[in-house]
């Protein structure tokens, strides 16, 4: 590219500064820039705190569980590939003091525990936060554990074969999550210490644990290697997948904040592609001067393309210095609500920017740039010899094309964005042709008014002028119409969005939740809690059991193949029995339970415990689950609770509210 291209691009560029419609266009591609990176910055620091929570509580970016130790090269792949590891064991065992005896969670780990945050340990001095687990030869004991067999720091416990000295309380391990997973009390030792334990045994209840840390490459190079772990039954979890949810009214925050960025987008687009064509007008006269010069087309197109880009470069800046201040008032403004401090800015959002920038002026300006490049030299000599203005249908389609590549960038789904762009386009039509309908009928009527008043002339007059600019009227007309139409979608949506989520939680939801409540127990608790509380939900029986047939078959032979890793088949399950539908839920196939359906004694009493005497037993299972499982109606499937085997026939499946807080069982 010559350099005298480069010096008429940057003169002209600064003496067009001064223009109203280079400002205009300036100010259009600034606040595009400025609203895309606001949110850009916004939720990429959104995104990135939440992984970094999620490696926090699941103890690594990638966490891969089995019930026998991994293999060496499984290994050797995770660390070629850029990870860190760390094993873990899970089982649970008898833990004794003296006479006093206690069922606990074990939790075996390595010297590397833990990659990421830190335990709060009281060691006798306080709580401290501690970035590693107990040495060998000591453990540490959770505050429930060390109530119930009456254990303090210093004491010997027994655990298995050998005995381990409680050097610790801990209050909070460092990637222990705040569900309700695991009811037992639990117990933290040296992975060093575990084979004196002699709890390892063929047969034994264990789950080995292989714990990576990495970066987000790491993550991305293992993929293939997770798919065909998952269909060899490894339970794999991951930072973008297994991460903390915010719930359904956070992500409903971020895509109407991602709409409001892209409607800013849109109107700046319909500034910039007005703003171009009274650009274009102004600088056909010293395109022709350039040709009387001997410029050819491609040195005009290369001249004044040269202009708006420097121009989208120096609003790209600007604009995405005003997005990452708005994103940090954004940010100050949602403080109470977010569950963690975020991470810093980091750069991706600013190439965003400058992305979106270059994209609206390709889009939205390049069509009518190329009329430079049909400029006449002779235009000098004879004014009427101005290029044709681009196609309508070019112009309206390219700029739908850039538009909807930016709606995939900015929603990362393909369907959504094409079902958007052809929506979209739908409505541009419609506008196009109502437009159209109302600016002939408006012709037609300004050309039979009568009489010779002053504002019977004006009228003709301008009747005349938009007849003979009728494109232009249009175009004018629909860019209002996209304008208004955007801006009335952002309100409607916000009024949307705020009254879900005023009715997502009704007035009387629980904010304490009692469980393990037993049979004997539940009268007095009732008497309890009924002075202290406005309202009581139902108590909901429930036993823990596991599925051990599905179909006369083994689980992971009886579903599919991407299933068989299922954590549902993996631990035992909350089951619960009544006779009434619970609130929230929805029968989507077959039907609720009938008293002919029921075996005799099964559910008249809330309180009966499920028992293997009885006949098949109607259930009805979460459709989710069923869809996972390959589970249909009819199908049977066995649970094993506690020494009892109870076989099941599904009945039913049901979608669930998963928002809301009343409980909520698969089965």
């Amino acid at each position: 590219m010559s350099d005298i291209n480069w010096r008429l691009a940057a003169r002209s560029l600064k003496r067009d500064l001064r223009a109203a419609d280079v400002r205009a266009l300036f100010v259009a591609l600034v606040l595009a820039v400025a609203a895309s990176t606001m949110i850009a910055f916004f939720l990429d620091r959104l995104e990135r705190g939440l992984e970094r929570q999620a490696g926090q509580m699941l103890g690594g970016d990638l966490v891969l569980e089995q019930r026998d130790p991994f293999p060496e090269e499984l290994r050797n792949t995770l660390e070629q590939a850029g990870f860190t590891l760390s094993d873990q064991v899970d089982l649970v065992s008898m833990i004794s003091q003296g006479e006093r005896f206690q069922p606990a969670s074990l939790k075996a780990v390595d010297d590397v525990y833990p990659h990421y945050g830190v335990s709060h340990v009281d060691r006798g001095s306080g709580v401290e936060q501690i970035a590693s687990g107990p040495p060998a030869g000591e453990a540490w004991a959770d505050p429930r554990l060390a109530e119930l067999i009456e254990i303090e720091i210093g004491d010997r416990v027994q655990v298995g074969q050998t005995e381990l000295t409680i050097s610790g309380i801990i209050e909070r391990e460092a990637d222990q999550s705040a569900g309700f997973g695991n009811f037992n009390p639990r117990l933290m030792l040296n992975t060093a210490d575990l084979e004196a334990t002699g709890l390892v045994q063929p047969g034994s209840r264990i789950e080995f644990e292989l714990l990576a840390a990495g970066p987000p490459t790491a993550l991305d190079q293992v993929q293939g290697l997770l798919a065909q772990l998952r269909r060899d039954g490894v339970e794999v979890r991951d930072v973008r997948v297994d991460r903390p949810q915010l719930g359904n009214a956070l992500q409903r925050a971020e895509s109407y904040l991602g709409l409001a960025g892209l409607a800013a987008v849109l109107l700046a687009g319909v500034a910039v592609a007005m703003s171009t064509r009274r650009y274009v007008e102004r600088h056909l006269d010293t395109a022709a001067l350039l040709r009387c010069f001997g410029a050819s087309q491609y040195q005009l197109v290369t001249i004044f393309s040269l202009q708006l880009i420097g121009l989208a470069l120096m609003a790209s800046l600007i604009g995405a210095l005003l997005g990452l201040v708005g994103q940090a008032v954004l940010l100050w403004l949602l403080t109470s609500f977010l569950p963690m401090t975020l991470p810093p800015p980091g750069i991706m959002p600013l190439w965003l920017g400058i992305f979106t920038a270059l994209a609206v002026l390709v889009g939205f300006a390049g069509p009518t740039l190329l009329r430079i490049k049909q400029v006449s030299a002779l235009k000098v000599l004879r004014r009427e010899l101005d290029p044709l203005p681009p196609a309508a249908w070019l112009v309206v389609g390219v700029a739908s094309i850039v538009f909807g590549g930016l709606l995939w960038l900015y929603s990362g789904s393909f369907p959504l964005a094409l079902a958007l762009l052809v929506g979209g386009s739908a409505l541009l039509a419609l506008l196009w042709g109502v437009s159209s309908l109302l600016l002939n009928g408006l012709l037609r009527a300004v050309q039979r008014l009568k009489g010779g008043g002053e504002w019977v002339q004006a009228f003709r007059l301008g009747g005349r002028q938009l007849a003979r600019r009728k494109q232009a009227g249009l175009g004018q007309l629909l860019a209002f119409s996209v304008t208004f139409f955007a801006m009335a979608m952002i309100v409607l949506v916000r009024g949307d969005l705020l009254t879900t989520w005023q009715d997502q939680l009704p007035e009387d939801t629980p904010n304490y939740f009692a469980i393990n409540i037993q049979p004997g127990e539940r009268d007095a608790f009732e008497q309890a809690v009924a002075p202290r509380v406005d309202t009581q939900s139902t108590l909901y029986p429930m036993v823990r059991g596991r599925i051990t047939e599905i179909n006369g078959q083994a689980p992971r032979d009886a579903v599919p193949a991407d299933a068989r890793g299922d954590n549902s088949l993996r631990r035992e399950l909350n089951l619960t029995w009544q006779s009434e539908l619970p609130e929230g839920n929805q029968v989507v196939a077959g039907q609720w339970f009938t008293p002919e359906s029921e075996p005799e004694g099964w559910m008249s009493e809330v309180d009966a415990t499920p028992s293997s005497d009885s006949e098949t037993v109607p259930i009805s299972v979460e459709d989710g689950l069923a869809e996972r499982l390959g589970l249909g109606l009819g199908d049977e499937i066995t649970f094993a609770v506690g020494s009892d085997s109870i076989t099941t026939r599904i009945e039913s499946l049901r979608s669930l509210n998963w928002d809301s807080f009343n409980p909520n069982f698969f089965v």
